[in-house]
């Protein structure tokens, strides 16, 4: 069975991790789900705090997005939402998705608002972005070290993009301790 990971609207906002977080999918190291409300709440907030960028180019991100990792959308959560606890009630949504999944975690950068006492009874744990792809790397770090390759063969800014470039935008989004395992590899 592989490793499930609901992906929060928070560690979908920042491009690099963004990228970061679906190619790790893509090559097969996580299964990973979100639902339409969590993209809705991630292009949402990136349209209203980011006015320099295109919404016809955010809507073409989302659909890309949709279509990048195979069953990734999580259906029929939505009866869960009322019956869970959480301190923040507008974040019970990402735990229904994570149990209709059978998540094993939910990747978010707010581990507050998801308490492992809450979560416990559901077997679901929270972890940060940062130590989600640490752990990545040390399950696999070829594969994490290809990711980066991707992802800065992609990048037309800066142009010839290194691997060091994608690290150092991840280190920028805050994702300190993963940016140190990543530049042990290279």
């Amino acid at each position: 069975m592989a490793f499930v990971a609901v992906y929060d609207a928070n560690v979908l906002y920042p491009s690099t991790l963004r990228d970061v977080l679906i190619r790790v999918a893509q090559a097969g190291m996580v299964q990973a789900k979100w639902t339409d409300q969590i993209l809705d709440e991630t292009f949402r907030n990136l349209k209203a705090n980011r006015p320099d960028l295109d919404p016809k180019r955010l809507d073409r991100t989302r659909e890309l997005m949709s279509g990048a990792i195979r069953d990734v959308l999580v259906k029929g959560y939505e009866p869960l939402i009322e019956i869970l606890d959480l301190p923040d009630p507008d974040d019970r949504h990402v735990l229904a998705a994570a149990i209709k999944s059978k998540a094993q975690v939910i990747v978010t950068s707010n581990l507050k608002d998801f308490p492992a006492d809450k979560l416990a009874t559901w077997d679901v744990q929270a972890i940060h972005p940062d130590a989600f792809i640490e752990a990545q790397v040390d399950l696999s770090p070829r594969k994490v070290y290809g990711v980066l390759t991707q992802i800065a063969e992609d990048w037309d800014r800066p142009p010839n993009a290194v691997v060091a470039d994608v690290i150092d935008s991840l280190e920028r989004e805050g994702l300190v301790a993963s940016a140190a395992a990543l530049r042990a590899l290279t």
